[in-house]
């Protein structure tokens, strides 16, 4: 006798639970294993914890609402996340005066990703930053946190050593949640060390509004450069991913809805938030959903947990708190580890390209700061300008 075929509502709720389940799995990869950049980056300019709580709490929210809105009123999943090599260059970044000078610099990312959505003349102009140059500063940037890694070693070489072997085994096992892999096991190790400070009670995170304050320096050096990354390294690749999967994602809106909410979010003292890349890909293919018209419901469950994630921010601030620096700069290189190949080798592969590329990445690398503007916007400039030296005599030959 043949077995029976499922019924209607077992088809949907299998996939209402594919939905909710990879929506989950999003998360926690997209998070867990990049909180430590974010937390990084905070650190870098100043932010105290209660206004780190808020950063990160404020990066829930603008996921959460961002995601919510994009998906339900197209019917795709358009998945959104907070900017992981936005936070790597802030992290990275030298010389900003203060927390709310970072604001300042976060507004003025978000109201450029505004006028991208706006004016198609702007995002016309980004696309053509060749993009040899634009993800040698991206490696610039995120090579600078894989160094950091590795500064650990003589501080604690048994922890340190022990994550990134780890690592190189749980990459090849289970890739999508290396990261978090990483993060559990190197917690459970420091806990076993006793490297771990006493655990904060479990709390509801408070939000603290800001006004920024206006450093033409810090606007400059750190502002344009994380709406530059955020586009060239967030924005363009998550579009990609939509496509890849089938899907005709509404690109001014989403640029729009996503800079609104980085822009809300920055007078929490947030920094950008973008569509997702590699989250999104958990969200677009068949494990989310069998039916491709369906899989927009990944968007509502992942905007619940990541609401869930800004209602608790406090706390996960202060978990992330108790661990010892040596993991937390271990964690972040191991996440930012692929990314870095990946740009590099994309910096590199064009031959005719490849002075400028380099001269972009030894510039960004270096973390100089001039004029009080740092090194990922003078990489960015000195690259375009070799390339153009390039291109000019090439022209007169």
């Amino acid at each position: 006798m043949a077995a029976d075929k499922p019924t209607l509502v077992q088809t949907t709720r299998s996939g209402w639970i594919s939905a909710a389940t990879a929506a989950l799995v999003a998360t926690v990869a997209g998070a867990g294993g990049t909180l430590p950049v974010v937390l990084a980056a905070a650190h870098a300019v100043g932010a105290t914890p209660a206004e780190a709580s808020s950063w990160v709490s404020g990066l829930g929210l603008a996921t959460a609402l961002s995601t919510l809105v994009l998906s339900v009123r197209y019917r795709m999943p358009i998945i959104t996340a907070w900017s992981t090599p936005g936070a790597a260059l802030i992290a990275s970044t030298s010389g900003v005066p203060s927390f709310r000078a970072a604001i300042g610099a976060f507004l003025v990312s978000a109201v450029l990703i505004l006028l991208t959505a706006a004016l198609r003349p702007l995002g016309r102009l980004i696309e053509r930053i060749p993009a040899s140059i634009a993800a040698a500063m991206l490696g610039g940037i995120l090579l600078r946190l894989v160094m950091a890694m590795f500064e650990q070693v003589p501080h604690q070489p048994f922890l340190v050593l022990s994550m990134v072997a780890l690592f190189l085994v749980a990459r090849v096992l289970l890739p999508t949640l290396a990261s978090l892999i990483v993060l559990v096991g190197g917690a459970a190790l420091a806990w076993s060390l006793g490297l771990v400070k006493p655990m904060p009670m479990l709390g509801v995170s408070t939000l603290i509004v800001q006004s920024p304050s206006w450093d033409v320096a810090t606007l400059i050096g750190l502002g344009v450069p994380l709406y530059l990354v955020t586009m060239a390294a967030q924005n363009l690749p998550g579009f990609a991913v939509l496509r890849a999967s089938g899907y005709q994602p509404p690109t001014q809106p989403a640029l729009a809805v996503t800079g609104a909410a980085s822009f809300v979010t920055a007078f929490l003292g947030a920094h950008t938030s973008n569509l997702a890349a590699i989250s999104a890909a958990l969200c677009t293919g068949p494990d989310a959903h069998p039916d491709p018209a369906r899989r927009w419901l990944t968007g509502p469950f992942y905007a619940l947990w990541w609401g869930l994630m800004a209602l608790f921010g406090a706390s996960l601030v202060g978990l992330f708190a108790a661990l010892p620096p040596a993991l937390l700069a271990t964690v972040a290189g191991t996440a930012l580890l692929g990314s870095t190949a990946s740009s590099m080798g994309a910096a590199l592969s064009a031959e005719q390209d490849r002075l400028a590329a380099a001269g972009t990445l030894a510039v960004t690398v270096s973390g100089i700061t001039l004029m009080g503007v740092g090194s990922a916007f003078w990489g960015l400039v000195f690259g375009l300008v070799i390339l153009a030296l390039d291109r000019l005599l090439t022209i007169h030959k």
